[in-house]
């Protein structure tokens, strides 16, 4: 019996574990067995356990090992991630559409995957459901955009004022992005010398959200034209937190392979040898 419930145990916390590194915590556990075993039972499967060693549960270890083998990645999956880089787009006009909550976990699940420096995931992402806290960020924009305006002259002036820069009010999701400058994971590694590099990781995981939704046909504008410093006030958020961006997210109007301001002219994409050195 104790063997049998041993056997059970180790079940269980191979499940937890595997769960666990999917991003989903296991919330059964030894708890409900203890109900269905007795504390009794329970505790003799946990000695017995104790006694054997994993190897005569190989198949459960097996099972474990192949789930978390390193996949390989033929020219077919290459191929496709480039269209997914090469039609990725910085999208400004959203159709109404609301997005399930359970792909916004995914995006989110995806986006948190993205490397950070010391592992110190300063990143905090902050939904902004709130219709007034929503307005508020429209107007922000707004007056943001009328100041750059006015910071052109003659005909690049021109150019600015047809731009379509905007898509906030329609979008289904806001999402400011903000950065931690002193978080207590990752324990300072890396960043003494270059602290921006907190930045940095929360732009890798913006980028990694940004590429999981164009392959969910979901589409992301980045809003930096803004005045960040109004955005801790406006959302609640703690006032030493840096806004890195605020998203714009929903299914796109149209999709298009040429970005928008190289196709209305304000800025043509260069050779890559133009930013490549060697010395």
């Amino acid at each position: 019996m104790a063997a049998f419930l041993a056997l059970i145990v180790a079940t269980f916390m191979l499940t937890n574990s595997l769960e666990f590194h999917r991003g989903r915590p296991y919330s059964g556990g030894l708890r409900s067995l203890a109900g269905k075993c007795g504390r009794e039972g329970l505790g003799r499967a946990r000695a017995s356990f104790s006694r054997h060693s994993w190897q005569r549960n190989k198949d459960l270890v097996g099972k474990a090992v192949e789930q978390r083998s390193p996949p390989t990645f033929d020219d077919a999956f290459t191929s496709e991630l480039e269209q997914l880089f090469e039609w990725r787009r910085d999208v400004r006009s959203f159709k109404e559409d609301p997005i399930d909550p359970k792909i916004m976990e995914k995006l989110f699940y995806h986006a948190m995957l993205a490397p950070s420096v010391g592992n110190s995931q300063p990143w905090r992402f902050v939904v902004v459901n709130d219709p007034e806290k929503r307005a508020k960020i429209v107007d922000n924009f707004k007056r943001a955009n009328k100041d750059a305006l006015e910071a052109y002259e003659g005909e690049r002036k021109k150019s600015y004022a047809q731009l379509k820069l905007g898509g906030l009010e329609k979008a289904p999701v806001h999402l400011a992005v903000f950065c931690d400058p002193d978080p207590k994971t990752g324990h300072g590694l890396g960043r003494r010398t270059m602290p921006e590099a907190l930045q940095y990781s929360c732009i890798a995981a913006i980028q990694q959200l940004a590429l999981s939704a164009r392959a969910l046909n979901i589409g992301v504008g980045w809003f930096t034209i803004v005045f960040p410093e109004e955005f801790n006030d406006i959302l609640e958020v703690p006032s030493e937190w840096n806004l890195v961006t605020h998203l714009a997210i929903g299914y796109p109007d149209e999709d298009d392979v040429e970005p928008y301001l190289e196709k209305v002219g304000w800025q043509e994409r260069l050779q890559n040898s133009e930013f490549i050195l060697n010395r």
